[in-house]
């Protein structure tokens, strides 16, 4: 009997251990999404869901992931609720249902008993693509606030390119928000970030945290959809920068284009009228496309001085003066006769020649800062998003956002704006701060600027939004007070450089050049950043006067055109141009048509300017490239050595290509040239070089 007992226990023993051995296996399953280019691989174990790694299919490489918690997020009962914060992450959810589960879609419904959260996880990616989505729906049992989510936490073999944040409130070029930069691998080829440009990418001790700030309150039972993650592989960590590029082509809301228009601040300030900017226009159509078959222009653009600030705003903001039409008809035609479209400045937060209507509006109950408008103000940018958009239906093709949070030494913030669901945090004892206080330029207000920056956005890109789909061909820039991230290119096409000035300084065509090529040394080279050098507003180029030589124009004209930036607005004093300026001016923008394709990748090469280092800028396809160079030292002669080996440089392996002088010399030009090759120019003193290459057989 007692044996007997033994064989049953025992028995039973091995069956308990068998079930348990199947339960444990039951509860882990690896589930992907995969395309011909990238796999993401992500395990469930005992209940919650981790990436663990991802695949190249192009390079058969695997990438293993130390996935930190697959999101994140603090919640609190209020950003002005001090100590009611805490971290919830994906540890602390269990699956509760498949929703979906596809060769390119994953969905999964996630549920936290302990916090009374239900969080929607998709995966996405489509086929061709070379990096995946991630984004959640996050519903709560009871009223919470969501101050930042978190889609990608790794701990480890991921660095930060872009160090700087700066979010100041005044200081001259010390505007570096660090807002909407990705992160890159250490030791393999991968990016990751947010899709949104307020978003905060960062590594800390080692583990890196792709998120946003958002201070979303929500009542119990109301759900909150996030924006999107993304993670995406490429060949070589050498190339990862430019991979990241083409991913960002692929995502803006417009193909890059080159668009060259006439910007009429140069010739008249703010005097400009309707008479005087159809003299302008016609001149320039006239000398360019007519007499010198330029293309014709893009755009023509009325800067500031068309607005009515002597006007009530308060039913309609940015009325028409009378020095125009009130529909701008006569404008129409005039650009209409030159084979081109209308463009418009206008100040988001009316500043500069707007910012007497700026206090008008805030004496009215419009959200006034200090000087300027908020642009996270519901009944003013109600007010606005109509009238952009009325511009837009009009005809209106082309808009210059000047001013948006603030200007090159000044920017404000939203310090009291929780009526109208902007985050405070009153602890921070705001109370009797300017909103462009200096005080606020202590890091310790970074989380409630970036609230206000974040909510400034979310409202901007909504009319971006809007109105693209009313012109899917609009042009938009924003320009002071912007921020650079690329991710801004989903909604528009240009940003600002940031922390330059609108006019290049220096008393020579050589110290212009130095100064803007430094102010890219800086941002590019030194601080890192990851934006597209093709979609910057730079301020250039400008012939506000003649009598210079045709050589010194145009060497300074196509070092400019060569920085590769596909919008080129030109700033003229048109009255004052005489013929060979218009020769030059002509001859440039046909290269710079000519050689746009190029733009797609162009890159700084060489030393700092402003340290008469010789540099220069390079772009390629698969037909070839350019290297422009420039020999900043005005007293010295210097030998560069261009390295068609290098990775900024995109021949084909086998390919010959012929070069040409675009401008300047060469004592010595072979026939073909291969990849690999290595040429040695000679540059005399502040001269510039363009050398293009063509892919010949």
């Amino acid at each position: 009997m007692i044996n007997g007992m033994k064989n049953l226990r025992g028995t039973l023993c091995f069956f308990m251990v068998v079930l348990f051995i199947h339960c444990s296996q039951a509860k882990e399953k690896i589930y992907r999404i995969s395309n011909k280019s990238i796999s993401r691989n992500i395990k469930l174990e005992n209940g919650s869901l981790k990436t663990i790694s991802f695949v190249n299919k192009n390079t058969k490489e695997e990438i293993p992931v130390n996935t930190l918690y697959e999101f994140q997020l603090r919640i609190s009962e209020g950003t002005d609720k001090e100590g009611t914060d805490r971290l919830v992450n994906s540890d602390a959810f269990q699956l509760k249902k498949v929703l979906k589960e596809e060769k390119e879609q994953l969905s999964f419904l996630l549920e936290s008993k302990q916090y009374g959260l239900e969080v929607e996880l998709d995966y996405a990616l489509n086929e061709g693509e070379f990096y995946t989505n991630k984004k959640l729906k996050i519903r709560s049992q009871m009223p919470i606030t969501i101050e930042r989510v978190d889609l990608e936490l790794v701990d480890g073999g991921v660095f930060q390119p872009y160090q700087k944040k700066l979010i100041t409130a005044k200081g001259p070029a010390q505007w570096k928000p660090g807002l909407g930069q990705p992160l890159f691998g250490e030791d393999a080829p991968f990016f990751m970030g947010v899709e949104f440009p307020a978003s905060y990418n960062y590594v800390e001790e080692g583990k890196a945290y792709c998120g946003y700030l958002i201070g979303k309150s929500l009542k119990a039972g109301e759900a909150y959809s996030s924006y999107s993650s993304v993670f995406g592989l490429g060949e070589k960590q050498e190339t990862i920068e430019r991979t990241f590029q083409k991913y960002i082509s692929e995502k803006r809301v417009r193909p890059l284009r080159l668009q060259v228009q006439y910007n009429s601040w140069f010739d008249f300030g703010g005097s400009v009228d309707k008479e005087k900017f159809a003299q302008s226009v016609a001149k320039v159509h006239q000398e360019l496309v007519s007499e010198r078959g330029v293309p014709a222009l893009n755009a023509y653009v009325i800067d500031d001085g068309w607005q009515d600030v002597q006007a009530d705003w308060s039913d309609k903001v940015w009325k028409v003066n009378g020095k125009f039409d009130t529909d701008f008809k006569f404008s129409f035609d005039q650009v209409g006769q030159a084979s081109s479209q209308l463009g418009l400045w206008l100040s988001p937060g009316c500043l500069f020649g707007a910012q007497r209507a700026a206090k008008k509006l805030g004496e009215q109950g419009f959200e006034l800062l200090g000087n300027w408008m908020s642009m996270a103000g519901p009944k003013y940018m109600g007010l606005l998003e109509k009238r952009m958009l009325e511009l837009t239906e009009s005809g209106i093709s082309y808009f210059k956002l000047d001013g948006v949070f603030g200007h090159l030494n000044i920017r404000e913030f939203e310090l009291n704006g929780k009526d109208y669901g902007v985050p405070t945090m009153p602890q921070l004892a705001t109370a009797g701060l300017s909103p462009s206080d200096s005080l606020l330029n202590d890091p310790k207000y970074d989380e409630l600027k970036t609230y206000y920056l974040v909510a400034g956005t979310e409202r901007l890109m909504e009319i971006f939004k809007k109105q693209h789909e009313i012109n899917p061909e609009v042009y938009i820039v924003i320009s002071n007070g912007a921020y650079l991230s690329p991710w801004w290119l989903m909604y528009i096409d240009a940003v600002w450089m940031i922390n330059a000035g609108d006019a290049a300084r220096g008393s020579s065509r050589t110290e212009e050049l130095v100064y803007r090529d430094g102010v890219y040394y800086d941002i590019w080279k030194e601080e890192k950043t990851q934006f597209p050098m093709n979609s910057i507003f730079n301020h250039e180029p400008k012939k506000v006067k003649t009598g210079e030589s045709k050589e010194g124009f145009m060497q300074y004209l196509l070092m400019n055109l060569s920085r590769g930036t596909g919008f080129v607005e030109l700033y003229l004093k048109t009255p004052q141009l005489s013929e060979d300026d218009w020769d030059v001016l002509a001859d440039g923008l046909k290269w710079a048509h000519h050689a746009f394709p190029y733009f797609e990748t162009v890159a700084m090469h060489g030393g700092d300017p402003k340290e008469m280092e010789v540099y220069g800028y390079t772009g390629w396809n698969e037909k070839g490239g350019y290297f422009s160079i420039h020999n900043p030292n005005k007293n010295e002669a210097v030998d560069y050595s261009i390295d068609l080996g290098s990775e900024l440089v995109m021949m084909e392996k086998s390919g010959n290509y012929g070069l040409k002088m675009v401008i300047g010399d060469m004592s010595e030009n072979k026939a073909s040239y291969k990849l690999g090759d290595k040429i040695s120019v000679n540059l005399k003193p502040g001269e510039v070089k363009i050398l293009e290459f063509e892919l010949i057989d």
